[in-house]
């Protein structure tokens, strides 16, 4: 049996234009595979746009295949939740989307890629906001519930 899990996460700010095609093809005499296919994105500007096309091919018939895209922004409702807690507007948008891209980094298996990725993703939020404080927010969040 094979085994394919891809997902893909794009976070897009400003005026950034992403594009993801990603195809998932099984040839005729391959049997009992799985292939799944996953891209989620997260627009955080109203300029920001993303053009996906997720596709599966598939010539056997002993399969499960699956493929899937959805696009939208930080849920408003939690970045509350986090304001209510004391946490500024900034800094919780912040904490959603490294959440956001987070499912992504607990797979990577190397340490230093994963930190690497997660510092690259922090540096990119508004304002450059600092990791080390972005997860001691988290932290105090966590002791909090």
């Amino acid at each position: 049996m094979t085994f394919s899990n891809e997902n893909y996460k794009g976070i897009l700010d400003d005026r950034a234009h992403g594009v993801f095609n990603g195809k998932v093809y099984v040839k005729r005499d391959s049997q009992k595979i799985e292939g799944y296919q996953s891209n989620q994105n997260l627009l955080l500007s109203d300029r920001a746009r993303i053009d996906a096309k997720p596709e599966l091919e598939i010539y056997a018939d002993d399969v499960k295949c699956s493929h899937g895209t959805t696009t939208g922004q930080l849920d408003e409702e939690a970045v509350f939740a986090l304001r209510t807690r004391g946490i500024d507007e900034a800094t919780a948008r912040a904490l959603l989307t490294l959440a956001f891209a987070g499912e992504v980094l607990e797979e990577v298996k190397l340490d230093v890629i994963s930190e690497r990725v997660e510092l690259a993703v922090a540096g990119k939020l508004p304002e450059r906001f600092n990791l080390t404080g972005l997860v001691e927010a988290a932290s105090a969040l966590n002791e909090q519930d």
